[in-house]
């Protein structure tokens, strides 16, 4: 096994913002204390035994995903990771067999440098039940709603990418 990463939480005032720009639940208002407690709730990513692969996302806030129905997260982590690795960002496999739980960009790619954006590197997930029949996910505070596994990658021999990262979704192809 390769130790090649390190998940963090971002800071209580990106996450604030990114919380209060993206709400994940119906409510609207927000004392400090309760954002205090929210963020104080995020868990980093953990496997759950030795020999699984993905690192499990926890949720700190309770949601209800009906069929059709999308929720963006604001997870309130990031990742250093080596370069030459990306983290890929997937539905838990039982939610999508069970519910068709499906990221709306597929599969999230984290690559090494993102955590140097001027959002600290902060993993958003959108989710989506694609269900074809009427069943609703219900996701309670500390159950697992996505995995992360790491993945190498290679290049090639004539490859000279030289510019710096600044963003996430689509900023690779601002150039």
């Amino acid at each position: 096994m390769y130790k090649i990463a390190k998940f963090y939480k971002v800071s209580y005032e990106q996450w604030k913002k990114d919380f209060l720009g993206d709400l994940p639940v119906s409510k609207t208002e927000w004392s400090e204390e309760e954002l205090v407690d929210l963020y104080n709730c995020i868990e980093l990513p953990k496997r759950a035994t030795t020999g699984s692969a993905g690192y499990d996302f926890k949720a700190y806030l309770p949601f209800t995903l009906k069929q059709g129905e999308t929720i963006k997260i604001p997870t309130g982590i990031k990742v250093a990771i080596e370069e030459g690795w990306f983290l890929g960002i997937l539905p838990r496999s039982g939610h999508g067999f069970k519910y068709r739980i499906q990221l709306d960009n597929t599969e999230g790619i984290i690559d090494s440098d993102y955590i140097n954006s001027d959002n600290e590197g902060h993993i958003f997930v959108k989710l989506t039940n694609d269900a074809k029949k009427d069943k609703t996910l219900e996701v309670k505070v500390g159950d697992g709603y996505c995995q992360g596994i790491f993945q190498i990658f290679g290049i090639t021999e004539d490859d000279e990418a030289d510019a710096i990262r600044n963003g996430g979704m689509g900023s690779t192809t601002k150039r």
